[in-house]
């Protein structure tokens, strides 16, 4: 599969989804980059912005199972992963599996559960199998988690510890829609719910075809080592507590690779790097008591590094 064909199967995605979501066409684009990535992506937004009606709109375009779990204070891990029940008829033990066997979870206001039930999906998330019992079981492919959480209200909620920040690919917000959009929405779901007649635009095989092949774009070694000066400045910047992980660069350079793929080219530019420097790193930043006060501090850290860091020149390229 080569970097068009990536770009023909987003340019699928996109235009089915576009035909329920109005505008949001870059949030549209970084559910397909986390979804071939093999990552994750956290909404944090306020309720009815559309967070749900996106998931279901990409579950269906992709022809995947969609489940939806309302996180809350009294939710258990085995009110996600499932239960061995006994069932009388058989007189033996069944696995009845929970909802997180599923393409798209959509993990609803996930900071209202307890850290035990929030630190349940690492596994999930990290390593697509959940164990249980002593069984470890193979989760679906693809599998994307979407968590949400609303950035206002913060009575009764459990912060996410940053070993879980640090697994989700983004972190987005979905926004208030502008005027003509909020009128374009009014007229479309007016007479009926469009996302009842969407269908399917990409099978389970092509996806599954392009996390293999997104990683045959090219990134050259000066590119290699602009993500690492990236990452290396959160780490020693003055309003930084902790900088990002390892983790965060490769997943900065995997999501690179699939944005690069779906602009149709089979290598990576400095722009693909910056313009998905701040959605995926600046959740991974815990910054100094001194700056949480003040808002989207994190961004601002990213911001000021991309200013900093000088941008490689052309060279030849080379293989990831």
């Amino acid at each position: 599969m080569h970097a068009e064909t990536i770009q023909r199967l987003a340019d699928r995605i996109r235009l089915n989804v576009g035909q329920v979501i109005v505008g949001k066409e870059a949030i549209v684009d970084k559910l397909i980059i986390a979804i071939i990535a093999s990552g994750h992506v956290l909404l944090e937004d306020v309720p009815g912005t559309g967070k749900t009606l996106l998931a279901k709109a990409v579950a269906r375009s992709i022809d995947g199972i969609f489940k939806r779990i309302q996180f809350t204070p009294d939710l258990l891990p085995s009110d996600l992963s499932g239960i061995h029940y006994y069932n009388q008829k058989l007189s033996e033990f069944e696995f009845r599996p929970g909802p997180i066997f599923a393409n798209i979870v959509l993990a609803d206001e996930i900071n209202r559960a307890t850290p035990r039930t929030q630190s349940s999906l690492l596994e999930c998330m990290e390593e697509r199998q959940i164990s249980i019992d002593g069984t470890t079981h193979q989760l679906a492919k693809p599998f994307l988690v979407i968590a949400t959480q609303n950035p206002v209200e913060q009575q009764g909620t459990f912060p996410l510890p940053e070993a879980q920040l640090d697994r989700f690919l983004f972190k987005i917000q979905m926004g208030y829609p502008s005027t003509d959009e909020g009128l374009h929405i009014l007229q479309r779901f007016m007479a009926a719910n469009p996302l009842e007649q969407l269908g399917p635009v990409v099978s389970g095989a092509e996806l599954e075809a392009a996390q293999r092949e997104y990683t045959a774009v090219q990134v050259r070694e000066e590119l290699l080592r602009y993500v690492l000066a990236i990452v290396e400045a959160t780490r020693s910047h003055e309003d930084a507590a902790l900088g990002v992980s390892p983790r965060g660069s490769q997943a900065l350079l995997r999501a690179s690779q699939v944005h690069a793929a779906l602009q149709g080219r089979d290598y990576v530019l400095p722009d693909d790097i910056k313009a998905l420097a701040v959605p995926v790193l600046a959740h991974r930043i815990v910054v100094r008591s001194s700056q949480r006060l003040k808002k989207d501090a994190s961004i601002s850290i990213v911001e000021s590094v991309l200013r900093q860091v000088p941008v490689p020149a052309d060279s030849p390229l080379v293989s990831k």
